[in-house]
């Protein structure tokens, strides 16, 4: 009775934890193409930059600590 509750907790936790990851993910690629453009970027977009990154490692992190992926949600 408690345990399928978890597990639901434990999904649902686990499909936002893959979207939030994947809108990072997007969002790092957009930026490093712009820097990737860019003759001289602010300093700005450098540290828009570097905290998607740092975001983007966070997530990876904590999905390979939850051993979260595409296949084990469906």
């Amino acid at each position: 009775m408690f345990f399928s509750k978890k597990g639901q907790l434990r999904k649902t936790g686990d499909e936002q934890l893959l979207h939030t990851f994947y809108e990072v993910k997007e969002a790092l690629a957009r930026k490093k193409a712009i820097v990737g453009k860019s003759v001289e970027p602010s300093e700005q977009v450098l540290y828009e930059l570097a905290l998607t990154e740092a975001k983007y490692f966070f997530l990876l992190k904590e999905a390979k600590k939850r051993n979260v992926s595409m296949k084990s949600l469906k």
